[in-house]
């Protein structure tokens, strides 16, 4: 299929009512880090990138949120792909965008290049959604802070090897610092900046 012929396919059939729910399901994510989710609701994205990460643009993504793509997107139809859907501006600059979309197999250099919001408006930051090979199977990794009764265990197989010392980076950052949703095809699992990760 044509490049521009894939950026037209695809979309909500239902955009309200699917967006809402959506949109519940990772708030109830972002509430319960490390809980996997399955995003049930086709979103008709092109590849590389999978149906949770295409739904989740479809749902946060709009005219007045810069979208950044990892290099593999941005050679897709991805670009044109979320244009047409969501009307969200593509950007070049990690700095600049509130959400940013990374392919399966590709590691991001650094979270710092992100935006991390400021301590006034911490909310002011990039929240990166990072595809992985799996949810449920994998490296285990140990979580614990708000939301988490104890430690919770999740297997995630295909995380970038320097995950663990991005996300420390991250987390010495707090109040400031992103916020990642891994996906892996349909399912997704999210990870707010106030959750400690353990191997």
């Amino acid at each position: 299929m044509a490049v521009h012929a894939q950026a037209l396919a695809g979309g909500f059939t239902d955009p309200v009512f699917q967006s809402q729910t959506v949109f519940k399901t990772l708030m109830d994510g972002m509430a319960r880090p490390g809980t996997i989710y399955d995003a049930a609701i086709q979103a008709g994205q092109p590849e590389p990138l999978g149906n949770a990460a295409g739904a989740i643009a479809l749902t946060l993504c709009d005219h007045d949120t810069p979208v950044w793509l990892s290099a593999g997107l941005a050679k897709s139809a991805m670009p044109e792909w979320i244009g047409f859907h969501t009307g969200a501006p593509i950007t070049r600059e990690k700095a600049q965008s509130s959400f940013a979309f990374i392919e399966a197999g590709t590691a991001p250099s650094s979270f710092g290049l992100f935006a991390a919001g400021t301590q006034e408006y911490p909310d002011r930051s990039t929240t990166l959604i990072l595809e992985v090979a799996a949810l449920g199977d994998g490296e285990k990794l140990n979580l614990t802070g708000p939301g988490i009764l104890g430690t919770r265990t999740v297997a995630v197989a295909g995380l970038p090897d320097m995950f663990g010392r991005l996300w420390d980076d991250n987390r010495a950052l707090f109040p400031r610092g992103v916020d990642v949703i891994l996906t892996a095809g349909a399912q997704f699992l999210c990870l707010p900046r106030t959750t400690r990760i353990a191997g």
